[in-house]
Parts: structure tokens; sequence; C-alpha cells
């Protein structure tokens, strides 16, 4: 370990915290860091000393200064007295770990405080949106259901440390009150319901479907940390549908609960609406390239499962030669041995090509899952974004010229009326239907603002994935590079044993022309038994 401080070395854990805290190696903020010492469960008085131990007085510190918090926090877990020279006993030494709990909130902590600052900036890495959960999706062995059985999936939340049963109406459920809770955010597609005869291919692909789908929501920036996803992911009850209709019914959505809401139009760039147009292309060619790549990785897969099936449908051909108990006599052979000597080499050779095709077939697997997994993931992602887009466009963009719209016809009304010297009730209930649809306008703006906004941080969400492609890359090639090797090696265990197929002395059996007892004239081609 370096020395970053006068006494002791640092272990990795503090190194850990400091990436928290300081994931652009900036300076330690005060409120996180007090924060991180009220994680420690230590007395108020021992937390103000060692802030006055470390504190700089500018209202920051450095990067050895939280490094000295962390040792005298674990020393005062310890239970012992703060004071310099506690730390002169570990020269030489690794710094104790303090006890502070899951990092997985101070994490969270950290970015919204860094969003609240820096709230035109997504401030999230690929790998920090993965550390926020991971979901596994996996079927239940068993159909419920007495007459129509259903497909039950039996979900794990890495964060909550939850595992619950839910089925596709339980996620449908969740995806109708999360367009409602988050409108102006990526919110992936469910995958489609088939009413009958969904056979084992339909089912495992839509249990993948609703992975990508539950992870992508559960590492999202805005939507992880809601209580309607934590509700889906813990809940252990059941009718799990109508529960959660009944919990969340008229959830207001995302603006009406932000406290960036009111200062949207301050947060939106002059030039959004031409980076947002260049960012839609930039995406559109981005989603083409992902789909293609991802129809080439199927087929990867599909040409490696072939491999594998042939190899073992011709491994059993061999077996099967191998296994034949036909009598055959020198009547039919002649001089030639050729076929027990085969036979002997056919045993051997069929573990062999059986052996091809296991190989074969984990390669497909591992492609499916480390290449074409991830892919779809990405893919899903893209096509949320242009879902969103779209929902602007459609949605709180068209309200709010409609709304405009709507104001300049009972402007027009107004001033006909005050023309024409309508009665008073008439031009007042005009007046009143003005204001009211400016104050319907205002709120619509700073909607438009607000959805904007969310379009400018949902666009780097999307950037943010880039680094997906590091991991299919990196993926593909070593699991190529591994199947490669390990069907040469086996192919080259195939060889000798294919070039023992030959009689004892090394040469090829001799054969006959005209075995001993046949016509040897086309004269005697026709003579009868």
């Amino acid at each position: 370990m370096s020395t970053d401080l006068a006494f002791g070395s640092v272990p990795p854990f503090y190194r850990e915290v400091y990436d928290i805290v300081c994931p652009n190696q900036e300076q330690v903020d005060r409120d996180l860091f007090v924060q991180l010492l009220v994680r420690s469960s230590l007395p108020k008085p021992v937390i103000m000393q060692i802030w006055d131990a470390v504190d700089t007085n500018s209202g920051f510190m450095t990067r050895n200064g939280l490094y000295k918090a962390l040792a005298l926090t674990a020393l005062a877990q310890q239970g012992k007295s703060i004071n310099d020279k506690l730390l002169e006993t570990f020269s030489g030494q690794e710094l104790p770990r303090p006890n502070l709990g899951d990092l997985s909130d101070l994490r969270a902590a950290s970015v919204r405080l860094r969003r609240e600052r820096t709230p035109n900036l997504l401030g999230f890495s690929y790998s920090d949106l993965c550390s926020l959960d991971t979901v596994k999706v996996e079927l239940v062995p068993e159909k419920k259901g007495l007459i129509l059985k259903h497909v039950e999936y039996e979900v794990t939340s890495q964060r909550f440390k939850s595992t619950v049963l839910r089925r596709y109406n339980d996620f449908l459920a969740l995806h109708e009150l999360v367009m409602m809770r988050f409108p102006y955010r990526i919110l992936p597609r469910l995958p489609p319901k088939k009413m009958m005869g969904a056979n084992r291919e339909f089912i495992e692909q839509r249990k993948k479907s609703l992975k990508r789908y539950i992870n992508i929501l559960a590492r999202h920036p805005q939507i992880n940390d809601d209580k309607l996803l934590k509700f889906f992911l813990t809940f252990t009850g059941n009718d799990m549908q109508h529960k959660i209709k009944e919990q969340f019914r008229g959830i207001p959505d995302e603006f009406m609960t932000s406290n960036m809401a009111s200062k949207a139009k301050d947060l939106v760039p002059m030039d959004t609406q031409m980076q947002l147009a260049n960012s839609k292309e930039h995406v559109r060619m981005l989603t083409d390239t992902v789909t293609r790549m991802k129809e080439i990785a199927e087929h990867m897969v599909i040409r490696s499962t072939g491999f594998a099936t042939d190899m073992l449908q011709f491994g059993r051909q061999l077996n099967l030669m191998s296994n034949d108990a036909t009598p055959l006599t020198a009547w039919a052979t002649g001089t030639n041995d050729t076929w027990p000597q085969l036979q002997k080499g056919f045993k051997h050779l069929s573990v062999e090509y059986a052996t091809l095709s296991d190989k074969s077939t984990q390669a497909a697997i591992d492609l499916e899952d480390g290449v074409v997994e991830k892919l779809s993931l990405f893919q899903d992602v893209l096509l949320s974004y242009r879902d969103l887009c779209d929902r602007h466009e459609k949605g709180v963009l068209n309200e709010h010229q409609r709304a405009i719209q709507k104001m300049g016809q009972y402007k027009k009304k107004k001033m006909s009326a005050t023309v024409q010297s309508a009665g008073e009730g008439t031009v007042e209930q005009l007046e009143q239907r003005i204001l009211e649809q400016e104050g319907q306008i205002a709120n619509m703006e700073n909607r438009n603002y607000y959805s904007l906004h969310c379009l400018q941080m949902e666009t780097q969400l999307v950037y943010a994935h880039l680094d997906i492609f590091y991991d299919v890359l990196s993926r593909m090639a070593e699991v190529e590079a591994h199947a490669a090797a390990q069907l040469s090696k086996t192919w080259s265990e195939v060889k000798p044993i294919a070039d023992t197929l030959i009689s004892q002395d090394g040469a090829p059996s001799p054969t006959r022309t005209s075995p001993v007892g046949s016509p040897t004239t086309n004269n005697h081609m026709g003579i009868g038994v």
C-alpha cells in the first residue's frame, strides 16, 4: 500500500470511500462528510472531536484529511479517545477500517448532492448505474393455477436483499404506474403478453425481457429510489397487482413533487432544441447500429448452436456404428478387416465429438448472456429514449401549443365582444377564461421546460450506457478465443484417434476388388444364387 498519511498505509476501503464522495477528484464536501461521520453511529461529541482534528476551516478537506478522519472514526469505534498522537502507533501498518454500513446509500447521497449543485450534469458513469442495483429474474419451475396455468418469476434485488414472486400482470401494473409517475423519463417497453399456447422459447425470451426491463428501472438515477419501485421489489403479500394499484392510486407525477420544477426554465440552455435535434439524430444512428450488431451476435449464437447440434449428431452416428452387432463373415468382407478396426475407433471418437458439441454449446450460452443480452439492454434504452422524445413532442409540447392557440381564440372572442358592445357578463366570462387559460399555459410552460430538462438528463443517461460496448467487445473476444482454444484442443485429440483407424502394422488394410467367392467378371453379373 502506498503511504498517503504521515502514519500508516491506506487500505482499499479508504479509496473506495474517497471515490464515492469525490468521484471527479474534487474536494471533500463538508455536508457529505458530516453524513459520512453520522453513519458511524458515534456520539455527537466524538464526531465533533474528529471534525476538529481534520477541519481546515475552509469548508472542505483534502484527501489526506478524509483518510485521517476514517482512521480516527475506526479507532473511536474501538473505544479509544481521540487525540493527535493516536495514529502514530500505526507506523508501517495498515490503518483500521471503520464500520460505515452499506455504502450504496452514501453513493446515492453523493450523487444527489452533486446533482443539486450541477443540475445539468447527470454525474453517473455506467459502473455507477450498475452499482445502484442488480435484479435477477428466474422462472419458477412449476406453473400455478388450476385451469389456466400461469408463469411466475422469482425476482431478486441485490440492493434490497429481497426475493419476491411476480407474475407478468404484476409487471404490467408496475409499468402503468411508472408511466404516470415518470412520464418524462426513459421507460423501457414491456414484452408482449401471449394469452394461450406460450411455448418454452417464448417464455424464456419474455423472462429475459422482463429482467432487462426491471434492471433499467432499478438503475435509473431518478426511479431507483422511488417508493413505487421499492414496493414492487419488496412486497411479499398476495394479489400484488391490485395491492400496488391500491397503494399508489392517484400518485402525482414527478413534476408535481420535484423541487426543480419551479426553476425548470432556468435549467434549460438556450440552444437546447438544436442540441436535442443533433442528439436524436445520433441516437437514431446508434439504434440502427446496435440493432444490426445484436442481429449479428444472434446469428453467431445460432451458428455455435448449429455446430454443437451437428457435432452431437455426428458423434451419435459414430456411436451407432461402434455398437453395431450385425454378424459379418468373409463372404461379405473377404480379407478386409477394416470394419472391426473402425468400430473400436468410432467408440472413442463419439466421446470427442460430444465434447466438441459441449464446448460449442457453452460458447453459444456465453455469447447469448455476455453479448446478445447486453446489446439487447442497450437497444431497450435507445428505443426508450425514442419513445420519450415522441411523448415530449406529442404530449406536453403539443398540449402547450394547443393551450396557446386556445388563449388566442379567447382573446379574439373578447375583442369581438368588446367591439360589438356585448353584455358585460359575456366580456367578464371571457376575461375569467383568459385568466384561467393563462394559469394553465404557465403550468404547461413549466412542464415543457421540465420535460426539456429531463430530456437533457435522459440523453446523458443514454450516453452513460455507451460503456456497454467495452463489455460487449471484451466479452466477445474472450468467448471466441476460449471457444477456439477449446475446440482446437479437442480437434487435436481427435486426430491421433482417427490416425489409429488403420491396421496394426501401420499400413492401410488390404482390400480386394473381387472378394473371395464373388463373381469376377461382368459376364456373371446376372447369375442367381
